[in-house]
């Protein structure tokens, strides 16, 4: 169906199934930041580790070289051991972090989510028909934008940083080294800063157009909603007679009791409520049927057919088909008034059977 007529919020079962594919909100833009922020970070904390590694290593190459020649194989092999150890002390760290901070970022976007759907080779992909339409779509211009966006503030902050370095560098003239190297080495720190601070900025400019993306493509049409609703509940037309059906055989249930009754209280023509009372056997009253209008006749009906004693009483009908559920027994609150009518009840049976 049209795009336009995408009017409805993704269902949480659409949301499960389209989990299941790996189609899932993710801004790539916030992982390439926090391994950014991950590398500058471990930079920082860790430059004068870096440096002390790097300094020893430099230090231990021209000693060597100052010393008397020996075989070649062996010195080589011993500067490139101590070359990868240094190597994996400052570039492996710096690396092991970003790693880390992007696979963070990506599992918290997400959450924890390792699909091999999305691995699978797609034909449709191949097609230069669908390559044609991603190439020139709204999401390629976005990204193209986006990245258009970055080199132009990279080259900004750069250029402006590079431009005060070189008008101040007429006073390195005056300066001794150690405060020259300290005050590029600040300059240099500020312009990461600045770098850092525009790359959060777009990331986060990026994360919230994903998710509005993510969110617009994940919307649905109003018969899709009805088609899921089918395949989850089933046909409401089917279900409504499966419902019916259980009605009708718990009312059949239900009137199959009404014979063991002891009394049926009814207002004359609406309500009727079938109860038992056996001494010994019940704490209190018992529900057996209750019904409404058609209902409550036939419940009539069938008492008087099997000799169950029916009482009109308007209140007390009232009451207990409001009040009392099936099969359970009648609420405390109408213990008294129920009482006086099953007293009725027996001393009338009592009667009977010393007149028979």
């Amino acid at each position: 169906m049209p795009e336009g007529n995408k009017t409805e919020k993704a269902t949480p079962k659409k949301r499960r199934d389209e989990r299941k594919k790996g189609n899932v909100f993710m801004s790539r833009d916030a992982v390439a930041v926090a391994g950014l922020l991950g590398t500058f970070a471990t930079l920082w904390l860790l430059t004068g580790a870096f440096a002390e590694q790097l300094g020893g290593f430099m230090t231990l190459c021209l000693t060597t070289a100052g010393e008397e020649p020996r075989d070649v194989g062996s010195l080589a092999g011993e500067m490139s051991i101590q070359g990868l150890m240094v190597l994996g002390k400052t570039v492996g760290i710096i690396a092991a972090v970003a790693i880390l901070c992007a696979v963070a970022a990506t599992f918290a976007q997400t959450r924890f989510l390792v699909s091999t759907e999305s691995m699978k080779p797609k034909f449709s992909r191949l097609s230069p028909l669908q390559g044609f339409k991603r190439l020139f779509s709204l999401k390629s211009l976005v990204e193209t934008l986006k990245n258009f966006i970055k080199i132009v503030i990279l080259m900004a902050i750069v250029f402006l940083s590079v431009r005060d370095m070189f008008f101040e560098s007429s006073q390195y003239l005056y300066t001794d080294l150690s405060a020259s190297v300290a005050h590029l080495v600040e300059v240099a720190w500020g312009m990461v800063m600045r770098i850092c601070i525009a790359f959060v900025a777009v990331a986060a400019l990026d994360f919230f157009y994903q998710w509005w993306d993510y969110e617009k493509n994940m919307m649905m049409t109003k018969q899709e909603v009805k088609e899921e609703y089918k395949q989850m509940e089933g046909d409401p037309q089917v279900k409504g007679k499966i419902k019916e059906i259980q009605r009708r055989r718990a009312q059949q249930r239900m009137m199959q009791q009404v014979p063991g009754a002891d009394v049926v209280i009814r207002n004359p023509t609406h309500f009727a409520v079938a109860l038992r009372y056996k001494p010994g056997l019940d704490d209190a009253p018992i529900v057996l049927a209750k019904g409404q209008d058609n209902v409550a006749l036939r419940i009539v009906q069938i008492a008087e057919e099997n000799q169950v004693a029916v009482v009109e009483n308007v209140p007390l009908a009232r009451a207990l088909f409001a009040q009392a559920e099936l099969n359970q027994q009648i609420p405390p609150d109408l213990y008294d008034p129920v009482a006086k009518v099953l007293v009725y009840i027996f001393k009338l049976n009592d009667k009977q059977q010393i007149v028979k």
